[in-house]
Order: C-alpha cells, then sequence, then structure tokens
C-alpha cells in the first residue's frame, strides 16, 4: 500500500498558513473526556479504594476483589529483573546507569545545594533547597510497555532525594511486563500500583486508605490522564500536560536517507496523532527521503500506525538554507529535535526552543528515549517555548532563607515601613517599626 505524506516549500505565499494546520492539534473529543475524567475523579475523592477498584475491574478488565491484590510487592519486581535474559538486563542496567549518572551531574550542577551569603551589617539571605516527600509517577501501559518511562521518571526523584516513589501502571487483562516490573526494581521504585487512568491520578492525588496521597505527579498517559493531571493541578504538582510525541529532522542533505526516513518513523510508530517533519534546503534529496519512506515502511510492525500519523500530521518541507530551517525550527519547538548535518552545532546554536536536540547524523532520537542519558520527559505541543525537560529540579523545592540582623532591621525596617504605608497596609508598618531602636 502506497503512503501520501505532504510536502511544503516555504517559498510559498501560504506557507505559514499551510504549517499552522500541519501542527494544529486538538483532541476531538476534549469535552467529553474532561467531563469523564471529572466524574471520576469526584468519585474517586468521594469513594476512595472502593471507587479506584471499580474503574480499575471496569477499564483494565480485571476481576480483582480488593486494592490489595492491585499491589505488586517488591519481591515480585526483583523476581522480574532477575528473570530477565541477560543481554536485556544488561541493556536494562546500562540504561538506568546512564540516566542516573547524568542526574546526578544535573544535581550537581542545577544550584541543588542552596546558598547563602551575609551582608555587611551581618543579615544573612540565602536558598535552601529540599526535595518533595513522596511521589507519584504513572507509566503508561496498553497499546505498548515502556520501561523507559519507569526509569526517567523514578530516577532523576531519587538522585533529588525523594522519600517514597509510587508508582502506577495500568495492566489490561491483568498482562503484567516484566520488563516495567524491572525496571522499577532497578530505578529504586517504593511501591507499584496496577492501576491507570484518571482514577490512577485520583488516588494519588487525593489519597485513598490504600495508596497514600503524593506531592507531584509525573509521567505521561492518554487523553483521560491529562485531563485528569490538569484537574488536580493544585493539590498537587504535575510535571506538564503531554501531547502526542513530535520529531523534528533539520537535515542539510548528508545523512542516508534511510537513517532519516526511519528517524521519522520513530515518532510515528508511538500512536496515530505523532508528528514528524523534515525540513531540508535540497529538493533532490527530499525526494530521495520520501522514497525510503516508502520503500522501509513494507516491513514495520507497526506500519498501518505509521502510514496514518505521516498522512495526516507529518510533512516534508522545502526550505531555503538552513538558516531559514533553524528559524522554522524556533517557531514549531518541537519535543525532539534531529539536526542531521555537518557541523550540527552551528545550527543548534541558533535553537532557542527545542524540548531535546539531537546533534550529528550519529544522534538518533532513539538513542535518547532509552540509554543516551539525558530525560525523555520532554515538552510537546509548542510548550518548548516555556517548558524544559524532566529533571532533578522537577523533584525539589526552594525556601527562601531570611535571617535580619539587628543592625539590619533598622536600616530595611524604615524601608518597609514606608513602603507598607503607601500601600495602605499599617499593620505591616507598625510590624517593622516595632523593631526600630
Amino acid at each position: 500500500m502506497s503512503i501520501t505524506i505532504r510536502k511544503l516549500d516555504s517559498g510559498t505565499p501560504d506557507f505559514e498558513s499551510q504549517l499552522k494546520n500541519v501542527l494544529a492539534f486538538e483532541a476531538s473529543e476534549d469535552e467529553a473526556i474532561d467531563r469523564a475524567a471529572a466524574e471520576i475523579l469526584a468519585d474517586v475523592k468521594a469513594r476512595g479504594d472502593a471507587a479506584v477498584l471499580d474503574y480499575t475491574n471496569r477499564f483494565d478488565r480485571l476481576q480483582g476483589g480488593s486494592m490489595a491484590a492491585l499491589e505488586i510487592p517488591q519481591n515480585e519486581l526483583h523476581q522480574a529483573l532477575a528473570g530477565l535474559p541477560v543481554q536485556r538486563r544488561a541493556a536494562l542496567q546500562t540504561a538506568a546507569d546512564r540516566v542516573r549518572s547524568y542526574h546526578e551531574r544535573q544535581k550537581r550542577e542545577c544550584g541543588s545545594a542552596g546558598f547563602s551569603y551575609t551582608e555587611a551589617d551581618g543579615t544573612v539571605l540565602g536558598q535552601k533547597v529540599t526535595p518533595l516527600d513522596r511521589v507519584g509517577i504513572y507509566v503508561p501501559g496498553g497499546k505498548a510497555a515502556y520501561p523507559s518511562s519507569v526509569l526517567m521518571n523514578a530516577i532523576p526523584a531519587k538522585v533529588a532525594g525523594v522519600q517514597e516513589v509510587i508508582m502506577v501502571v495500568p495492566t489490561p487483562n491483568g498482562v503484567k511486563n516484566e520488563l516495567v516490573l524491572a525496571a522499577a526494581a532497578i530505578a529504586g521504585v517504593d511501591r507499584v500500583f496496577t492501576i491507570g487512568g484518571a482514577q490512577a491520578v485520583g488516588a494519588l492525588a487525593y489519597g485513598t486508605a490504600t495508596i497514600p496521597q503524593v506531592d507531584k505527579i509525573v509521567g505521561p498517559g492518554n487523553a483521560y490522564v491529562a485531563a485528569a493531571k490538569r484537574r488536580v493541578f493544585g493539590i498537587v504538582g504535575i510535571d506538564m500536560i503531554a501531547g502526542p510525541s513530535e520529531i523534528l529532522v533539520l537535515c542539510d542533505g548528508s545523512t542516508d536517507p534511510d537513517w532519516v526516513a526511519m528517524d521519522l518513523f520513530s515518532q510515528a510508530e508511538h500512536d496515530e496523532l505523532a508528528q514528524s517533519i523534515m525540513l531540508c534546503p535540497d529538493s533532490d534529496y527530499i525526494a530521495k527521503v520520501e522514497a525510503s519512506i516508502a520503500k522501509l515502511l513494507e516491513d514495520m510492525p507497526r506500519k498501518d500506525v505509521i502510514r496514518v500519523s505521516l498522512q495526516n500530521r507529518g510533512a516534508l518541507v522545502k526550505v531555503r538554507d538552513m538558516e531559514e530551517a533553524c528559524e522554522i525550527a524556533n517557531l514549531i519547538a518541537a519535543e525532539h529535535l534531529e539536526i542531521s548535518a555537518q557541523n550540527p552545532q552551528q545550527w543548534a546554536d541558533r535553537i532557542r526552543h527545542a524540548g531535546a536536540m539531537f546533534l550529528g547524523r550519529f544522534s538518533s532520537e532513539s538513542l535518547g528515549d532509552y540509554c543516551a542519558g539525558p530525560n525523555h520527559v520532554l515538552p510537546t505541543s509548542r510548550t518548548a517555548r516555556f517548558s524544559s525537560p524532566l529533571g532533578v529540579y522537577d523533584f525539589q523545592k526552594r525556601s527562601s532563607l531570611i535571617h535580619i540582623s539587628e543592625a539590619g532591621a533598622q536600616t530595611l525596617g524604615k524601608v518597609a515601613a514606608e513602603l507598607a504605608y503607601g500601600e495602605g497596609l499599617q499593620a505591616h508598618a507598625r510590624s517593622a517599626e516595632m523593631r526600630l531602636k
């Protein structure tokens, strides 16, 4: 079966509107999904474990008679790890080690130690950094299993110093993925519950008799999970509202076109709403990539998903030059940005908005998904304009430290009182003035 992927040219008068149409994403059932999520959350808040059990049995087609049956004990996690084939266990351990090493470096470099300084009059100001007490990580289950998501969510939390990590993962028809359980063992997850959907988000946000309330919920899920996370924000923290996965490839025509085609496939195979776009100034090369797509697609086990994704949301874009490609890339603000070019750093220097950048033709996005080290939980749907990858900093909070000396109170008290009177807040002013000599 042939495949048609749209081709755009930045030189056409209506290019901007065409690109907006490609990038536009709205879930067709937003209101219905949001209503359903709200009803489930309200039920979980009211009935706790009973509601969670009811929804889990219904949606995942289980026959669980109690919440206790939905928790996986630690020994089962470690048995899953021990039972992996040697090569796969080694790969999982290597990935975990690299993710941990990167985030330990991130912790050192991102101001996790806090700071303080002393002013001339003895006043001490600073900042204290402390980890969250308890976090919940949502690991998708259903269309595919994601042990890599376990590593990417749990390891930075543990590196940050979070005391308790609670993992929820749906197991449709009661099927548990051994690699996911093994990843939980390696990452140091404290408790695992086989629940998913909005009911899992509600259980983590409100707490039940069985599942303790967490301080923050992280990890991607389906549209119901996203809607539920949006609704519980403020009761707990969340990392982000994740949309469909995205890849944007900036290519100068020097990379094997088969490689680029497969890189586009690597996101398209996630689901039909995933987005894969290439920007290139070479028309002949674009034709080669298109030919590679047609040639390689039929051998892909998930070819039907890839085909729908590329036809509905993919694009091959002819640009004037690589400078313009960078301008368009900043507009798209993609989750994953590959700069598949010679001297990629010169183009990376022009990029302001991207979740993660993969530089050079050997830096396939798939390596970042699994084992490069940086986090693969990334901002989607153009939110890379103002958001960052999940990191150690997401599992920490900062408290200001203010220790005013007696001498400092004499100076600052007058300033504060003057401003407080200006705002009409007399108690504020008097509080400061009472400490004046």
